[in-house]
């Protein structure tokens, strides 16, 4: 992905600015093709984005004026179809960094409509962040404005850009501290037309799981008491997290209360594992109670750390209704290999059923790798 802001990109970007910006002088832009490959891909769009800011500087005198030059070259490269793709995360980094040296408000406000205008070509998710942390009360009241722009693109934006964890970016204190400052985005939108939008609500409501739950599930009893054709996705998806760490009101939320269940032991296709292997297991699930009874069920695998120590993981398995006293079988095979996003370490595993958030019976086994 590094290469996705290669010299290739940097070449498209400085001749799209250069026929924008005729009177800047892009020469730290220009020089930078040899000076990239020992970046990640976040190193480069920062050292990109310094590059702008330094040919704008050395170009334009007062801190306002530089702001003032950029947006209109940028808002000039967005006249035709090139300034697009990877190349527009350090362009919108670099207008922030302008715009933050601004002292007078026009600046801000008029950044955070620029990074509007862009985000259709890639996303300003990563740009905005910075002016989130400056001012979020005033960042966020533009913000609701985007809750129903025409363009999917920049009512995504309202979403994705303010979630807690947006990965890759930048962490913004606020955001933590006053987790109820974004519902209103995530209400304007949870019902948005565009599954795009839709899918970064969920993501944005399953970000503030992790610091605010009780929020969260008040939140999604709410949408779900007055539900529309997708509400029941955006909060199945939203509660993921909460559901998996078997949080009581989201698994009540999910219609999936304490049930009187029997499960049968777990078997194991081999209690020894030579990696790459696979875990096969199987095991009956029965409903006891007098009622039909709504199932989530889960399987939690206890991996071995570096240290020795185990670590629990839950995956999804599958969702079930039974009826009284009935009874089914459930299989699952669980891939056990080396990966960059899992290290496997040797020793004693455990893996376990979880149903509607109770754990039952926990069996061992043997990894080699």
């Amino acid at each position: 992905m590094n290469d996705l802001l290669g010299p290739v990109a940097v070449g498209a970007l400085a001749r799209v600015l250069g026929e924008a910006g005729p009177g800047v002088d892009w020469v730290r832009l220009e020089g930078l093709a040899g000076k990239l490959d020992e970046l990640t891909l976040r190193g480069r769009a920062d050292l990109i984005a310094d590059a702008l800011v330094a040919d704008l500087r050395g170009s334009v005198g007062a801190p306002r004026a530089q702001y003032g030059a950029a947006a209109d070259v940028i808002r000039r490269g967005l006249d035709g179809p090139r300034l697009t793709g990877w190349m527009v995360w350090p362009v919108g980094e670099a207008a922030v960094s302008l715009a933050l040296e601004d002292a007078g408000e026009d600046g801000f406000d008029d950044c955070l409509a620029l990074l509007a205008e862009l985000t259709p070509r890639l996303t300003s998710e990563f740009a905005i962040r910075r002016l989130l942390r400056r001012d979020l009360d005033r960042s966020l009241s533009a913000i609701a404005d985007w809750t129903t722009h025409p363009d999917e693109h920049v009512r995504r934006l309202a979403s994705e850009g303010t979630r807690s964890y947006l990965p890759w970016a930048v962490r913004v204190p606020e955001l933590l501290t006053r987790p109820e400052a974004t519902l209103p985005l995530l209400d304007a939108l949870r019902a948005d037309p565009s599954e795009y939008v839709r899918r970064s609500v969920a993501n944005h409501l399953n970000d503030l799981a992790r610091h605010a739950p009780e929020l969260v599930v008040a939140t999604a009893s709410r949408w779900m008491a007055d539900p529309d054709a997708n509400t029941a996705w955006v909060v199945r998806h939203g509660l993921r997290t909460l559901v998996k760490k078997a949080h009581p009101g989201a698994l009540a939320v999910m219609g999936f209360p304490p049930a009187r269940v029997a499960v049968g032991p777990l078997e194991l296709g081999s209690a020894t594992l030579v990696l790459p292997d696979e875990l096969d297991f199987a095991c009956s699930v029965t409903n006891e109670a007098g009622e039909p009874a709504r199932l989530v069920v889960d399987f939690v695998v206890h991996y071995v750390k570096a240290s020795g120590a185990r670590s629990a993981k839950v995956f999804k398995l599958t969702t079930l209704l039974l009826g009284p006293g009935e009874s089914v079988r459930l299989r699952k095979r669980h891939a056990f290999r080396q990966m960059t996003t899992r290290v496997h370490y040797a020793g004693t595993h455990a893996v376990e059923l979880q149903v509607n958030g109770v754990r039952h019976g926990l069996v061992e086994f043997d990894v080699s790798v």
